[in-house]
């Protein structure tokens, strides 16, 4: 589905809409399921109403969820001492990483950055007026708006970091091309997300709780009807999502594997003819 990935991650969209076409020509039922049940906002990059900056996710909860598939079943408070003790490893693993920059941005908006310093060298730049830039050359010509840090590729409206158009357009403005970037890829910012520290809550000898806490009547949760089976311990999918389901053998009858793959020496019998039977 080389189309598909192609499809969540353009910037225009009409790019989009070729690979939109590519994908109902193959998959119609697909296409379909994408448009109307899914809708297009909820996973193309150029359909997304907000600020998505380089993310294509929009289930963050993910992340923490997968983090904590063998704490969720602690009490309360041990589950919640498991996530004090990794977001404050967290913090101070990024608060190391974020003093040891040496450069503007962040390294990854960095390593991003400077190759388009190169691409930008040979495009043919003209200024259409005091500041809105034309640049050509490459694939694809733009147009680029450094005031309020636009391009018609949309590259620069959407990640928020120069295009190779923009950087082209700022070195013709004799603009330096780290003021166009967004402030959150700064070195600064990344200071600043994870300045804090996360600390353990500590004994509960040593809380210093308010008397109105102390004083308050907390009355027990309603107890439900227990229901039958084992209870469930998977979450239930978010919306576009499916569960992969798991091969069966027709051998054995387990999971996980084929019947041309199956190890088992004692196999189901169903369907074959008896062996051995006296004449």
């Amino acid at each position: 589905m080389g189309s598909y990935w192609s499809a969540v991650n353009v910037y225009r969209c009409e790019d989009f809409t070729g690979y939109m076409i590519e994908i109902s020509n193959r998959y119609p039922r697909v296409a379909e399921y994408l448009e109307n049940e899914v809708g297009f906002e909820k996973w193309s990059r150029c359909h997304y109403p907000g600020l998505r900056y380089n993310i294509t996710t929009t289930n963050m909860v993910e992340s923490l969820n997968s983090m904590l598939v063998n704490a969720r079943d602690f009490p309360y408070v041990a589950l919640l001492d498991v996530i004090q003790e990794k977001m404050s490893k967290w913090w101070n693993d990024r608060r190391i990483v974020a003093t040891a920059i040496t450069t503007p941005l962040t390294p990854s908006r960095e390593s991003e950055l400077r190759p388009r310093f190169a691409q930008s060298n040979g495009r043919h730049t003209s200024q259409l007026n005091p500041i809105t830039y034309h640049v050509k050359g490459g694939e694809l010509e733009g147009v680029v708006d450094i005031f309020n840090k636009t391009c018609t590729c949309k590259e620069f409206d959407i990640d928020k970091l120069p295009c190779v158009h923009a950087v082209a357009a700022a070195h013709h403005a004799q603009v330096s091309v780290y003021s166009l970037v967004s402030p959150y890829y700064t070195k600064e910012y990344y200071l600043l997300a994870y300045g804090e520290t996360i600390y353990p809550v500590g004994s509960q000898s040593q809380w210093d709780v308010p008397n109105e806490v102390v004083t308050r009547i907390v009355l027990p949760r309603e107890v439900k009807e227990k229901k039958r089976g084992r209870p469930k311990t998977l979450r239930f999918p978010s919306v576009g999502e499916f569960r992969k389901r798991k091969n069966r053998c027709g051998k054995c009858g387990a999971y996980g594997h084929y019947k041309k793959k199956c190890n088992s020496q004692t196999g189901s019998t169903e369907g074959n003819p008896p062996t051995n039977v006296p004449g």
